[in-house]
Parts: structure tokens; C-alpha cells; sequence
């Protein structure tokens, strides 16, 4: 197991307090730490006759209003957002989400700025008073020009201090943690054979507390935040060492688990490679409501049918069942992102009705990537509220759905599937976060899943062959037809539309029966239509994630019903 790194990085808010300030300095930082600990380091160097003011690096028009910005008696809110050559026109709007969920009943507007290039951009933001009076103020938001792994420009938030009025970039403890961690996974010597590793584990423990916002599943989380900017960034150093383009899902590294622990005082980091996690290995408790894996097989068992089998990269069996009967076939699959979790139990409680009916045939594979969800597990046993996408892929690291060559582990299974009665609709259940996705030290905004950054509720992504695009209509506003009829879904959805749609541009989606969908021609898949389904249930439990399981199941039955009658084309 080599080791390929272990540091503790001194706290920046201790090296702050410890400085020798002189009495009456004016000191100003911008630090990734939360509201508590700056307030008390605060209080401390007050007590020292030093006006300190310690504000978050991380989102900060957003922590102004939450620390700062007095709203009472204001009746109108206008921001100028800062415009930056080297960030998406929109990303510092996107940075104050969700701020226009919760001023209250405060008209609040937002405008762009003319683009400037700067290190320290500012919102400039204006209260108008009821009684006419108007209050400017400035809330700069520090960031630093940097390069990602193939030489992409980024702009990303940074710490920044002044004193007396002048000021500086200053790295911080978090920055440092990250940028150590990702150079010596760079300066490893990996070989060209791919995978590289079982497991890489990247430990960091650091003291900054979630802070949960009275806005949905919305919250604070720096903890989070380093998990999805390491894993994000360490699957591009990869895919440019191996010559891959960004985003490309082939590559198979091994299984990278960042596992970010909120701890007290210094942030401590270990890199090392471990052995993979096994079938053997003891898991944590499966959360209220998941579908567990040792569940599983007495749960297929009892569909009937035949049995269908797979063997992961570990060694967990990949299961899956082959319900025959004299309707079309239909195949129901969940779990390729296993930290997607109303799929598995929502496919499953679908195949359950289905099971019961006189002529059903489908297969149905709830957990098709059992390693990830095994990953999963043990990443919410620390975070059960984080979105944890390094349980996103399989142990190799790569995305199955994009696997074209041996071995193809858990593939086989959906390629038995596909075998079984010649299926030619596959409804796949998916997912997507339920609160912001970001990575706050690679631009903000997640790399090739911009359009994802966001929550805006449930939608249909409906792929379709050359040929195939009126059947794919068709299946589309029937299923969309059934589906409005959960005002609880629809209620969810259009919420989270209206309040991204304050925050970050729209995705190019229609809109049927008020379920918004994507409906496209697209060779990728193996049989001619397919349906995805997307629910924002990463990091989801209780009440939310029993209507997303709901849902779910709603969606493969109406679904499945739909094809029934469907005109398709002519072989």
C-alpha cells in the first residue's frame, strides 16, 4: 500500500490569530472556514484591540446576506454581478444560489456587469428602503486565474487578506490540502497499464462545519465541496495522462475515494492506495429506504422468472431477473450510479407490480454497479447528506454504460438482459443532485456537468434510434400524461425550475405536460429507445426519498404500459 502522501497543513485561522497584529489594525480575510469559527476568531482578535472582519471565500454575495446585510425595512433588492473574461458569463450568478429563494417576499433583481478582468471581482449590490432611502454596498468575491489538467483557463475563489486597506491572495489550508493531494497523485509513477489501482484513498479531514439553508435540500458544504473537486480533478489528470479527451467515460483508473471527514484543528491529508473493498468486506447499515445489496437476491428471487448474473470488478455479483410473458418486452434497469438512490428501490417496487400481472415480461436489474453502491455506503456512513460521486462509477472508474471492451463485468449483465425476449424499449432510472453541485477550486462550476450544477426537478431524457422519433413522441406524452398526475412531483418540479431558472441559464428542454423532457436521436444504445429517468435524489432520505422511489416506479409502470400499444416502426 504506498504511501504518497501524509501532511498536516497549519490552520489558517490560527496562523491569523497567531500573528503579532499591532493595536487598531484593520484586518480583512476571506477564509474556507464556517460562520462559527470565523465569528469566535473574530471575537478573539477584538479582544486584542484588532478590528478583524473574516469572511467566507466560498460563495460570498451568498454568506454577506446570511452574516451581514441587515434586510429589515427593505423593499427592493438590485445586483450587479461581476462578469469575468476567463468564467462562464453567468458564473457568479450561479455562485449567489439560491439567494432568491430566501429574501423573503423582497423583490430582489439581478443584472451583469460589463465584463472586467480582476482578481478581485465585487457584487455591487443596492436596498432600496421602503421609505425611498438606498443603501449601496460592495461584497468582493476573491479569485485566482489558474490552468486545470489540460491547460484549461479557470478562475476560482481563493483566500484573500488585507490589512490597512491593501491586500493580497492568500492560500489557504483548504487550497493547500487540495493542491498537495492532487501533485502527488500527479508526481506518482503509475505505469501505463490501466487499471492503476485498486483503490486510491485521499483522507482529508478538515474543520469547517455544513451548514444547511432554509431553502429545500440546499446547504453549505466545504466538505463536500473538496470530495467533488478531488475526484473530478483527479479523473481529468488521468484522462490527460492517458491522452483521453475531458469527460471521456472509458477510462478505467481504478476506484478514487476521497473521503473528506469534518474534524477539529488542523487539516490533515493521507494519500495512499489500499486493496479494493470486496465482497467479504463488512458494510455499513444501508440508510432507511435504500435497497441494499444482501437484500437483493431474495428480493429478485421472489419475481419469479429466470435468473440473470453478472461479477463485478470485486467480485459482487451483478443480479438481475427475466420475468417471460406474451406482452412486449420491456427492459427495467437502475443503479449504474448507485449514489443515485430512488432507482433501485423504485425499479424494484415497478418489477414487484409487474411480477403480478398475467403476461408481464421484462428484466429487471435494480443494482447493476454493486461496487459503487458498495462505495456509497461507506461514504454516507460519515456524510449521509453529501453527494459522494465517487460512488458514481464502477470499481475500474469507469462509467459501465460506456464500457465497449472486456472485461465488461457488470455490462454482461444488461447485455443477458438485452438478450432476454428481444426488448426493444430499456427504461433506465437515474438521477442527480438534490442541493448545488460545485467544485469551488477548479471554477466553481463543475466541469462538463454546468447544466447539472443546479436542482430543477423531475425530467425525462428519452434517446431514440434513426427512424424511431414518432414512437419516442408518442411514449413520451403518454408516460408525461401519467406522470402529471402526482401533484407532489409537479409541485417539486416546477419550484426547482423557477428557482434555477433565477440563477443559471436553462437547459434545452421541452416541456410536456409539465414534465420537462429531451428527446433526441442518438445511436448509443443497444436497443432502440431508451428512457432515463432524472430525479434530484443525491443526498435525499425520510419523506423526499420515499416520493422519489415513488416516482421512480410510477415512471416504469406508465412506461411499460405506454409500449404496450405503441406504433413502432416497421423492422
Amino acid at each position: 500500500m504506498p504511501l504518497l502522501l501524509k501532511t498536516t497543513l497549519p490552520r489558517s485561522l490560527d496562523a491569523l490569530l497567531a500573528r503579532d497584529w499591532p493595536a487598531g489594525a484593520a484586518v480583512e480575510a476571506w477564509l474556507f472556514e464556517d460562520a462559527e469559527s470565523r465569528a469566535r476568531a473574530e471575537r478573539a482578535l477584538a479582544a486584542r484591540g484588532v478590528a478583524a472582519r473574516l469572511r467566507s471565500a466560498y460563495k460570498p454575495l451568498l454568506h454577506a446576506f446570511l452574516e451581514e446585510i441587515d434586510l429589515a425595512g427593505v423593499a427592493d433588492i438590485a445586483i450587479a454581478y461581476p462578469v469575468h473574461p476567463a468564467a462562464a458569463p453567468q458564473r457568479f450568478l450561479t455562485e449567489a444560489y439560491p439567494l432568491a429563494a430566501f429574501v423573503g417576499a423582497v423583490p430582489i433583481r439581478f443584472a451583469a456587469q460589463d465584463p472586467r478582468e480582476t482578481d478581485l471581482p465585487t457584487y455591487e449590490v443596492r436596498l432600496r428602503q421602503a421609505g425611498g432611502e438606498v443603501r449601496d454596498l460592495r461584497v468582493p468575491a476573491p479569485n485566482r486565474r489558474h490552468a486545470d489538467a489540460f491547460g484549461r483557463a479557470l478562475l476560482s475563489p481563493t483566500g484573500w487578506l488585507t490589512v490597512d486597506g491593501a491586500g493580497a491572495r492568500l492560500e489557504t489550508d483548504y487550497e493547500a490540502a487540495f493542491a498537495q493531494a492532487v501533485a502527488a497523485v500527479a508526481a506518482h509513477p503509475w505505469g501505463d497499464a490501466e487499471p492503476f489501482f485498486e483503490e486510491l484513498s485521499l483522507r482529508i479531514g478538515i474543520p469547517a462545519r455544513d451548514r444547511a439553508l432554509p431553502c429545500g435540500e440546499e446547504v453549505v458544504s466545504l466538505a463536500e465541496a473538496l470530495h467533488e473537486d478531488l475526484y473530478f480533478s483527479l479523473l481529468e489528470h488521468f484522462q490527460h495522462r492517458t491522452g483521453r479527451p475531458p469527460g471521456d467515460r472509458h477510462l478505467r483508473p481504478g476506484q478514487i475515494v476521497p473521503e473528506v471527514a469534518i474534524r477539529d484543528g488542523a487539516i490533515d491529508v493521507a494519500v495512499e492506495t489500499r486493496p479494493l473493498c470486496g465482497p467479504g468486506d463488512r458494510l455499513p447499515v444501508a440508510g432507511a429506504g435504500i435497497l441494499a445489496e444482501e437484500d437483493l437476491p431474495s428480493a429478485l428471487s421472489a419475481l419469479g422468472g429466470h435468473a440473470l448474473t453478472a461479477t463485478a470488478r470485486s467480485g459482487r455479483s451483478v443480479l438481475g431477473r427475466y420475468i417471460e410473458g406474451g406482452d412486449r418486452a420491456v427492459m427495467i434497469g437502475s443503479g449504474q450510479h448507485p449514489n443515485e438512490v430512488t432507482g433501485p428501490a423504485g425499479a424494484l417496487a415497478a418489477a414487484r407490480v409487474l411480477a403480478g400481472r398475467d403476461g408481464a415480461h421484462f428484466t429487471v436489474s435494480p443494482l447493476e454497479n454493486p461496487d459503487g453502491a458498495a462505495l456509497q455506503r461507506r461514504l454516507a456512513a460519515e456524510n449521509p447528506r453529501h453527494m459522494h460521486h465517487a460512488a458514481r462509477y464502477t470499481a475500474l472508474g469507469d462509467d459501465m454504460e460506456y464500457r465497449i471492451a472486456p472485461p465488461f463485468h457488470e455490462t454482461a449483465l444488461r447485455h443477458a438482459a438485452e438478450r432476454c425476449g428481444g426488448a426493444l424499449l430499456h427504461v433506465n432510472l437515474h438521477g442527480y443532485p438534490a442541493h448545488e453541485w460545485t467544485r469551488p477550486l477548479s471554477g466553481y462550476l463543475p466541469a462538463g456537468f454546468e447544466s447539472w450544477s443546479l436542482p430543477r426537478g423531475f425530467f425525462l431524457i428519452l434517446r431514440h434510434w434513426r427512424g424511431w422519433a414518432e414512437a419516442a413522441e408518442a411514449l413520451a406524452a403518454a408516460v408525461t400524461a401519467r406522470l402529471a398526475e402526482d401533484a407532489a412531483l409537479m409541485a417539486l418540479t416546477r419550484t426547482q425550475l423557477a428557482l434555477s431558472a433565477r440563477h443559471a441559464p436553462p437547459p434545452p428542454l421541452r416541456m410536456l405536460s409539465g414534465i420537462p423532457c429531451l428527446i433526441a436521436e442518438d445511436a448509443r444504445h443497444r436497443v432502440p429507445l431508451t428512457l432515463i429517468t432524472e430525479y434530484p435524489d443525491e443526498t435525499i432520505t425520510g419523506d423526499a426519498l420515499a416520493a422519489g422511489i415513488r416516482a421512480q416506479a410510477r415512471t416504469v409502470l406508465a412506461a411499460y404500459d405506454a409500449f404496450q400499444d405503441l406504433a413502432l416502426p416497421e423492422a
